[in-house]
């Protein structure tokens, strides 16, 4: 059965379609319980369709949060297969213009520098629109619209020093270890336990609350 989950998350890139319906959910389950993320194609375009292509491909399952800061941010998407990290590690994408501000709630792709998007996300625990909302390649692709008080339980004791953010150049050992060296150096870190599509073209919010001058209303707790 592993052989064949490995199988699939490998030929992922060649047959899954790269493009996302213009609205979809996803529940992360979670060793603290779920939430769901709402994504809009239309706040940016290559982020959503490169979500729902990992997510189609069970990439984020059994993953760990190696990067939780409270008040700033919760960061996931290194594979816990070293050889199925390893592939999709430079697949990078494009940039989108940004509409949406890195506020509470809402999530974008981890980047080194414009177009090297990839796999790690990020979902916004606090206001990180000064830091963030300067460059193109932090453009927010969804908003967690349900259990945002499960992603402010996420295990945050390590900060920055179980993996840190991409631009920091530590992240060799997570790539080379995945889960075994997660849970070796860093056993209290929370795990996503799956990932999974739940439904389609049935939006929370509107489009257009990314536009300039809309107010974001607050993420709903369970």
């Amino acid at each position: 059965m592993m052989d064949y989950i490995l199988w699939l998350v490998l030929a992922a890139p060649f047959w899954l379609s790269h493009y996302a319906p213009k609205v979809f959910r996803v529940r992360v389950d979670t060793t603290v319980g779920s939430f769901v993320i709402e994504t809009h194609r239309a706040w940016s375009p290559h982020g959503a369709d490169r979500f729902y292509e990992l997510v189609r491909a069970r990439y984020y399952d059994d993953n760990r949060f190696f990067r939780v800061v409270p008040a700033h941010w919760v960061q996931f998407g290194v594979n816990g297969n070293p050889q199925v990290a390893q592939q999709w590690r430079h697949r990078t994408i494009a940039d989108d213009p940004l509409l949406c501000h890195n506020t509470p709630g809402f999530i974008g792709f981890s980047n080194t520098a414009p177009n090297t998007r990839s796999t790690q996300v990020y979902i916004n625990t606090g206001d990180n629109s000064a830091r963030n909302d300067v460059e193109a390649g932090f453009a927010p692709f969804g908003r967690v619209v349900e259990g945002m008080d499960i992603v402010e339980k996420i295990y945050s004791g390590y900060g920055e020093h179980s993996g840190g953010g991409m631009r920091a150049g530590h992240q060799d050992q997570m790539f080379a270890g995945g889960n075994a060296y997660f849970d070796r150096e860093f056993p209290r870190l929370d795990k996503l336990l799956s990932v999974s599509l739940i439904s389609f073209d049935q939006p929370s919010l509107p489009d257009n609350i990314c536009h300039a001058g809309n107010e974001h209303p607050k993420p709903k707790e369970d």
